[in-house]
């Protein structure tokens, strides 16, 4: 989940429950500050009551209206606590309400309504009377529906302007951390191209940049020096490499050596030569690198490949390898010398990981090139695979042959992956993602 996506959604709940827990604490003291309001009325109701018996000595007369019930019930002196209660308010109905709300339930007169009443008493003479005010709590119950359904729209209003302005201004402060994720994905240590300098006003986004970019030219500079180390080193071994292989051929060429000493020389000899391929990929690895091979192309890759099947057949034949190709016409834009390469090192690959009569099996069409050989039964490795120096116990190659071409379809603009498939291990090459 993106990072605004998260912060979106939490800003959102938390506004939603804070809302929700506002709301309702803001209906209640609403609905506390009416009922207040509704007493002090009752309050007043009941004053009239005792201003009336003082001045009259008499109770009033019954009252009832629409909104409000005045009764008198004779009770025992002392029985009656003054108190203020939740109640029912019965609504009569006039004849026109009747008619117009109960065509056919004419007997009902009325209908019960929640009230607000007042339970007090008053002495009048002798007697001890219960009084009992009671007033509807329709329009304050209507009054605070209303209230609420307003408070509710204008919070629905607000997160959707809440939300709709996160999205867009958010967006907008997080565009130069999208363009430093775009950089960073575009980076190649091998290009001259520097991350730029961002225009923007926030000050992390600035470090976040000038991080970046210093980390960039670092990595670009310790680079560019281990890639002349690396050539310069390679260069220099040439010489010595080549004055020891001539002195080891006339050394070899010698009569009267013993057998002991036979066998001390063809090491040396061997290893020498080890030396030599080392240094010669290293090199190609250097100039595949650095693009340094640019003369390309079109290329049959068809007659390429089985002329490079024809050099390996006595090999094939040594190990009693069972041979299948199938190869379909197919050109591609390249270096002819690096698809020899390229082709050279999977086929020698899946011979020297092959073992005695073993099977090796080539394909060919206009997406795929397709090598699978038997061997180990385990599968490789994969984030070794292709890794420099990485080779299997035994393996007399340099660990080098992979990663050449490995650089070489990157080079090309295809992929090279590795799988296990049944028996078969199996180097795939994608031509789809080439660009001419």
């Amino acid at each position: 989940m993106k990072l605004l996506a998260r912060y979106n959604r939490v800003n959102l709940i938390t506004t939603i429950v804070v809302m929700l827990i506002t709301g309702i604490i803001y209906y209640q003291a609403i609905s506390l500050i009416l009922t207040n309001q509704k007493d002090r009325d009752l309050m007043v109701e009941e004053q009239e009551i005792f201003d009336y018996v003082k001045l009259n000595h008499q109770l009033p007369q019954t009252f009832q209206s629409n909104d409000q019930q005045i009764t008198f019930q004779q009770v025992q002196p002392g029985s009656v606590t003054r108190e203020f209660i939740n109640t029912e308010y019965f609504e009569k109905w006039s004849e026109e309400e009747i008619h117009r709300k109960h065509r056919h339930h004419k007997e009902q007169q009325g209908e019960y309504e929640s009230g607000r009443g007042l339970i007090s008493s008053i002495t009048v003479g002798d007697k001890y009377y219960k009084i009992q005010i009671i007033e509807s709590k329709v329009e304050t119950e209507d009054l605070i529906r209303l209230i609420f359904a307003i408070t509710i729209g204008v919070i629905l209003l607000l997160l959707f302007v809440l939300l709709v302005i996160n999205r867009l201004i958010l967006n907008r402060i997080w565009q130069p951390f999208y363009s430093i994720m775009k950089e960073l994905r575009l980076f190649n240590i091998a290009d001259t191209h520097e991350i730029p300098q961002l225009n923007t006003s926030i000050e992390e986004f600035k470090e976040l940049n000038d991080a970046v970019a210093d980390m960039a030219a670092k990595a670009k500079h310790e680079y560019k020096d281990l890639k002349i180390f690396t050539e310069n080193a390679s260069h220099e071994l040439l010489t010595p490499i080549a004055v020891i292989n001539s002195k080891l051929d006339t050394l070899i060429q010698t009569e009267n050596f013993s057998e002991r000493q036979s066998k001390l020389l063809n090491d040396l000899y061997s290893a020498a030569s080890r030396l030599n391929r080392l240094n010669q990929s290293l090199l190609l690895l250097v100039k595949i690198e650095n693009r340094l091979l640019h003369e390309q192309q079109q290329i049959k890759l068809h007659e390429l490949a089985e002329e490079m099947i024809v050099q390996f057949e006595e090999i094939f034949q040594d190990k009693g390898i069972k041979l299948t190709y199938k190869l379909a016409p197919k050109e591609i834009y390249a270096s002819k010398y690096l698809a020899e390469i390229l082709l050279s090192n999977l086929i020698s690959n899946a011979i020297r990981h092959n073992h005695k009569n073993g099977e090796i099996i080539i394909n060919l069409d206009a997406g795929r090139f397709i090598i699978q050989n038997t061997g180990n039964s385990e599968a490789l490795p994969d984030e070794k695979i292709f890794t420099r120096f990485h080779k299997s116990s035994g393996s007399e190659g340099s660990g080098l042959g992979l990663t050449i071409s490995k650089q070489i379809c990157e080079n090309f603009k295809f992929s090279l992956k590795y799988s296990f498939i049944d028996k078969y291990h199996t180097f795939i090459i994608d031509f789809n993602d080439n660009k001419h």
